[in-house]
């Protein structure tokens, strides 16, 4: 069984966030989660992070999806591999990949290609490299005729040393037994004081055994952030990278101002993304569809053919055909099913909306079952919370809510049934029935002109 261990110790003191520097995000999605996911998508399941600062803000996050070690002080990278041995232990037979926490270009393309190279050389690690126009920071590989000899980080490095273009990008593949051999016997003999997981490679050539390197075409691969600026750059380069795979596949862009694009976001062919839009999370968009302008889906499932123009909207389903917008928030646990219509300045949480049914504005719909073709006038509000409890309100088929409708749940409205504008509803509504609950009208002479005397006064003023 193959292992992957993810680095994710470090603080960011950089950063100034109370937040352990693997949580920061790149487009929504922490940087955490970017590694975790590569190695997903190579087929490693058996995977531990290693964690340090914010431990437990990191298993909170993760939820106990994976395995975890604690690392007490930061002494190195070898130091933190060190830390997680009863994992190794426990899962010695085969190869183990290590990568760093806040590396979240590290694609599964690379590894499982550095995977195929470090077990066709019969290698007991293989470190992932690049080749970088500035190298200045990163650990050089010095190559062999077979293989590598060493990888010697930039504080150590001599003059000729730093003159070498190819780089450790950090992710290594081992053997695992053989990684166990070696951890016990790194050193803190370096310029840092620190136990480096490039020394094992020094101590395995020095027992016969074969280093490799597997050069990555991913030079963004190598890619962290020490600071907001960094993060900043991650962030451009991931969301340029995505708007390009979703162009390959024929979705449309006017522009690409303003637009983010997480990278679990799935787009059908022909749909067209317009400028201030932000599709966040899991979101999936239909072909045909248009979302936007400055709209913000988060986790929203959109149908073919659907327009949401101006629209917030998170954990909520859209079908095929339906018109939402502008102006228009779905919250939790909505949807909106086909050729359905939300207007301007609608609001809709926990909520059916049927096939056909035009919400067209100044409306809120809560904890709701709407069926198909009714019609909700001007103003209607579903009143679903009485302060203590919150209940749900029905409405069948074909029915049509009249301006100001206050539905008082839990109350159900028939089929074909009409409520009349400005009421009240606190009985259910037979089918085909009308609907109205008014109080008496009540005139009081004077009471206005007395009221309002002052804004009385000012108008008079006005026209003077």
């Amino acid at each position: 069984m193959n292992n992957a261990i993810i680095l994710a110790g470090g603080m960011g003191k950089r950063m100034h966030s109370e937040k352990p520097k693997v949580l920061l995000e790149v487009l929504g999605k922490p940087m955490l989660e970017w590694v975790i996911s590569a190695c997903e998508d190579a087929d490693i399941d058996n995977i531990c992070i290693v964690k340090g600062y914010g431990a437990e803000q990191i298993d909170e996050y993760l939820n106990n999806r994976h395995e975890t070690a604690f690392q007490p002080e930061r002494l190195g990278t070898g130091h933190a591999v060190m830390c997680a041995a009863e994992f190794l232990k426990k899962n010695k037979s085969g190869h183990t990949f290590i990568a760093c926490g806040d590396a979240p270009f590290t694609d599964a393309a690379t590894i499982k290609s550095a995977y195929e190279h470090h077990v066709n050389n019969n290698a007991a690690v293989t470190v992932v490299t690049a080749d970088l126009d500035n190298p200045h920071g990163y650990g050089r590989i010095i190559r062999t005729d077979d293989g590598i000899s060493a990888i010697v980080e930039e504080k150590d490095c001599s003059d000729s040393q730093r003159a070498i273009k190819e780089i450790s990008s950090g992710c290594y593949w081992f053997n695992t037994e053989e990684l166990l051999g070696a951890l016990p016997k790194l050193t803190r003999n370096n310029a840092q004081g620190e136990y480096y997981l490039t020394d094992t490679i020094s101590i395995l050539l020095s027992e016969g055994k074969k280093a490799c390197a597997f050069k990555t075409d991913n030079c963004d691969a190598v890619l962290g952030a020490n600071d907001r600026k960094g993060l900043l750059k991650l962030n451009d380069i991931a969301r340029m990278r995505i708007i390009e795979k979703h162009l390959e596949n024929g979705v449309e862009f006017v522009t690409t101002d303003s637009v983010v694009i997480a990278p679990d976001v799935v787009i059908g062919a022909s749909a067209k993304i317009l400028p201030g839009t932000m599709l966040m999370g899991k979101t999936v968009i239909g072909k045909n569809s248009v979302i936007g302008p400055n709209s913000r889906l988060t986790d929203v499932t959109v149908g073919e053919n659907s327009v949401l123009d101006n629209v917030v909207a998170a954990c909520a389903v859209v079908g095929s055909n339906a018109s939402i917008g502008p102006f228009v928030q779905l919250r939790k646990d909505t949807v909106i099913k086909d050729y359905a219509h939300v207007g301007d300045f609608v609001e809709i949480k926990n909520s059916t909306i049927g096939e056909g049914t035009a919400v067209a504005h100044l409306t809120y719909v809560g904890d709701s079952d709407v069926g198909q073709n009714v019609n909700f006038g001007c103003g209607v509000v579903t009143v679903n919370y009485d302060g203590t409890n919150k209940a749900r309100c029905t409405i069948g088929d074909n029915a049509f809510i009249g301006c100001n409708t206050n539905l008082i749940a839990p109350v159900k409205i028939g089929e074909a049934a009409y409520t009349a504008a400005g009421s009240t509803v606190t009985k259910d509504v037979p089918d085909g029935a009308l609907a109205i609950e008014r109080s008496a009208l009540t005139i009081k002479p004077d009471y206005a002109k007395r009221k309002l005397t002052r804004h009385i006064e000012k108008g008079k003023r006005l026209k003077h």
